[in-house]
């Protein structure tokens, strides 16, 4: 199993401590763009379904809250990636 299928599967399980470079990694590998917006505000862009998704980026700590973990899941699943 790739890094890839273990972060995307750990994602699924909504685990209490996703970071913010795991999802950087994860939302990449399955074509997303990263756009920075003005403070910590960012956009992931697929390059082929334009499917955007908006989110900040959590500081100080690198941990994702449980609604951007949420969020994100459901993105992945209106746009077909969870299989």
């Amino acid at each position: 199993m790739s890094k890839q299928e273990k972060l995307y599967y750990r994602l699924l399980s909504k685990p209490k401590d996703f970071t913010w470079s795991e999802l950087v990694s994860l939302m990449t590998a399955l074509g997303f763009d990263i756009e920075k917006s003005s403070g910590s505000s960012r956009k992931f862009i697929h390059e082929e379904t334009q499917a955007v998704l908006f989110i900040h980026e959590p500081h100080p700590s690198k941990v994702l809250k449980p609604y951007q973990v949420r969020d994100t899941i459901a993105l992945l699943e209106r746009e077909g990636f969870v299989k």
